[in-house]
């Protein structure tokens, strides 16, 4: 049953961050507050504008170079004053690392560090040309849509709350992307706008995640969903706790009995109406606030709980991307969404909760929460029968002691799939690492009483989270991506701010572009 939600201005990021123009011309001949130029490490020759300007600069650029305070090591920052020599007042020089090492994430840190530095000093516009086109001159498109990615993503902020000295916030308005060749123009264009779109969505997903409980609710989800199935024309349906227990979403149900904020199974397709293209599934973990219910979390760093309903504030904005790409694909997005509190109405530890698959889970720990509202939605996944089933969650502690905050924990059911993730992920630069599913992990979450249990003890933690989330899946290959320990950064990054990462985003996108496009 479909149910009708009104929408409101929720304030959520919808608009562009930035205005982005592609022209022809020379960098050496524009007339800007600042031009962006790019050395690498351990070059000592100066070709094409970069040695125009540094003529029309009386050599110094050469001299940097020549006196080791330019290095080129990649995201290293230096500016030089024209001094009206050309017709740019500056010039900032950013590194790229070694030549013979240059990726397209290099593109988009150093991209990303020049923008936060001339945003910094107060500059509301700049131009750049494209970055290691010289190295990587078959992949103008992608350097394009790398450049423009790192741009967007390194000037993100999160300024909603704040009501104190708006005018020391400083944001870029503009920046033009010069081509000297007029035959690459479409090329870089294309990029521009796949960069613009999967940057913009990904910053949507950090704003959900960045959002404080009290307004992030399961109904706040439903509308952002509703806003995008209007604006993009994909299929939205919210289920409301009376549709789920039809259903029989008992354990989702029994996750959300100890919270007054009404539950949400938020289901948003693309291509709904195409059943002959290939299908494939996306599952986010939609906890918008975790206390671990009856089994409470320690006070000490529990505001960050907030941050909970990640996976699902990713669906949501790979599916307001595949929505702008009109990727050839049909793409469901199934989110469970929910508080998980302690109240007279909580589940409790020792609990017995019947899902949607009809198998049956004993309750060990109801702060092992995210795994019961996914096994509704994986349950129901497979009416869709697709191709592939994908959950992303912020799912387990142990995930991060394993793997820390550089790389998202990956298991599943098919080596073939997860290989491409991986293959994805390395370059998007979200990186994943496989994790092992031995069958005797699945001895940890045998229930005495019940089907299975919800914990497994602390051993392989993340693994027999896996394992249980496995018992759901049915006939169709799935991977699971624990992202505990990377949707959200302390320490600021060359295109990621501290906050939320929207991490995959990206690497979601660029699958499923990998996969409609071979």
């Amino acid at each position: 049953m479909e149910i009708h939600i009104e929408t409101e201005d929720t304030n959520c990021r919808d608009d562009p961050i930035m205005k982005i123009m592609v022209k022809k011309g020379k960098i050496e001949e524009e007339p800007a507050e600042i031009i962006v130029l790019s050395h690498y490490e351990d070059l000592k020759e100066l070709k094409g504008s970069k040695h125009v300007v540094d003529v029309a600069l009386n050599g110094a650029i050469t001299e940097l170079v020549e006196s080791k305070d330019l290095k080129g090591e990649l995201n290293e920052i230096k500016v030089i004053y024209t001094h009206g020599q050309i017709p740019s007042k500056r010039v900032l020089l950013v590194g790229l690392g070694k030549k013979e090492e240059l990726t397209l994430d290099n593109v988009r840190q150093a991209s990303g560090k020049a923008i936060v530095h001339i945003r910094d000093m107060g500059i509301k516009s700049f131009v750049t040309p494209l970055h290691g086109s010289d190295e990587l001159a078959s992949d103008i498109v992608d350097l394009a849509q790398a450049l423009v990615e790192g741009c967007i993503l390194g000037v993100y902020q999160f300024t909603e709350y704040k009501t104190e000295d708006l005018d020391k916030i400083k944001e870029i308005d503009e920046f033009i992307l010069i081509e000297e060749d007029e035959s690459k123009i479409s090329e870089i264009q294309q990029g521009v706008k796949v960069g613009e779109i999967i940057a913009n969505a990904t910053c949507f997903t950090r704003d959900l995640v960045n959002y404080p409980a009290n307004k992030g609710t399961p109904t706040f989800l439903a509308e952002k969903a509703k806003q995008i199935s209007d604006k993009l024309g994909l299929k939205c349906k919210i289920l409301s706790e009376k549709d789920m227990k039809k259903l029989g979403m008992g354990a989702l149900l029994g996750v959300a009995q100890g919270s007054d904020q009404p539950a949400k199974f938020i289901i948003l397709e693309h291509n709904a109406d195409k059943e002959d293209l290939d299908t494939f599934v996306l599952c986010g973990k939609g906890i918008t606030f975790d206390s671990g219910g009856i089994s409470i979390k320690p006070a000490k760093g529990m505001e960050e709980m907030k941050t909970d309903m990640a996976g699902a504030a990713t669906v949501l904005g790979v599916m307001k991307a595949v929505g702008e790409l009109e990727l050839p694909l049909r793409v469901v997005s199934l989110i469970p969404a929910t508080e998980n509190l302690p109240s007279g109405k909580a589940y409790k530890p020792g609990d017995i909760l019947k899902s949607y698959s009809g198998k049956t889970i004993e309750v060990i720990n109801t702060d092992a929460e995210g795994r019961l509202i996914l096994a509704d939605a994986l349950g129901y996944a497979a009416k869709y029968k697709p191709k592939a089933v994908i959950d992303i969650a912020t799912l387990t502690g142990a995930c991060v002691v394993a793997l820390g905050h550089h790389a998202t924990g990956m298991m599943g059911t098919d080596d073939e799939l997860m290989e491409k993730i991986s293959q994805t992920g390395k370059s998007t630069n979200e990186r994943v690492w496989q994790l092992p599913l031995f069958k005797e992990y699945y001895e940890q979450i045998k229930s005495d009483i019940a089907d299975v249990k919800n914990v497994g003890g602390r051993p392989a933690g993340a693994i027999t989270a896996a394992a249980f989330l496995s018992k759901f899946i049915e006939g169709c290959p799935w991977v699971h991506l624990d992202i505990a320990g990377t949707e959200w950064t302390e320490k600021a990054k060359p295109y990621t701010p501290k906050g939320a990462t929207g991490v995959g985003v990206r690497l979601l996108i660029h699958f499923l572009r990998n996969i409609s496009e071979n």
